[in-house]
């Protein structure tokens, strides 16, 4: 399989439960809910996407022929040490590439394997964290895993209802935008209703890292 890739590069996890964390992080190109051109923003199921998935002309990004040669690559980023190493899989929609094989490949280099996934896709066996984000109006078929990763607000998703899904963290996040405000005091709202949740913040984007 030919693993076709937005960007990599190492930086510090910025969102969740594994925040301020070292990491190669791997955006893959591509989403289902999304083309990434502005031209169908309006008619995407995601209309809120804040990334740039699309290419492979990104930092690091292009055409890896192998498992083992994107694998390679990723390993080369974190250098020395091989304690606590982290990748986090994202993109887009990183399900539509991520398999067996890249999954066995990082796992043999001495990575734990983090995945932030919109849940329209099955999870493959062996990823060793997987967080959810889901999107109002997409049909989410991974409902368990390890973070549970809600975008907030979104009009058609009611927090009630997804958390009597399968998850250890429910974390609500304030939807990024000129109405930043409003979405932090929305998302501050919900946790002080429902306290299961747990405030989550794009820590990357206060700090000025990628």
């Amino acid at each position: 399989m030919t693993y076709a890739v937005k960007e990599i590069f190492l930086t510090l996890q910025g969102e969740g439960r594994q925040a301020g964390r070292r990491a190669v992080f791997l955006r893959f190109a591509g989403c289902n809910l999304w083309t990434g051109r502005e031209a169908d923003r309006a008619k995407a199921v995601c209309q809120f996407c804040d990334t740039d998935f699309v290419g492979t002309d990104g930092e690091g990004g292009g055409k890896f022929a192998s498992a083992e040669a994107l694998a390679d690559r990723v390993a080369t980023l974190w250098g020395d040490g091989e304690d606590y190493r982290l990748i986090v899989i994202t993109g887009g929609e990183p399900l539509l590439q991520l398999d067996a094989p890249l999954i066995e490949a990082l796992h043999a280099r001495g990575f734990q394997v983090a995945v932030e996934s919109n849940g329209t896709i099955a999870a493959p066996p062996g990823i060793d964290w997987l967080c959810i984000s889901p999107k109002a109006g997409s049909d989410i078929v991974q409902r368990t895993g390890d973070e549970l990763k809600l975008v907030w607000p979104q009009a058609g998703i009611d927090p009630a209802d997804i958390e009597q899904w399968g998850f250890v963290h429910f974390l609500v996040q304030p939807m990024d935008g000129p109405d930043r405000k409003v979405s932090e005091q929305a998302a501050i709202e919900l946790v002080m209703v429902r306290p299961r949740w747990r405030l989550t913040t794009q820590t990357h984007k206060m700090l000025g890292l990628q």
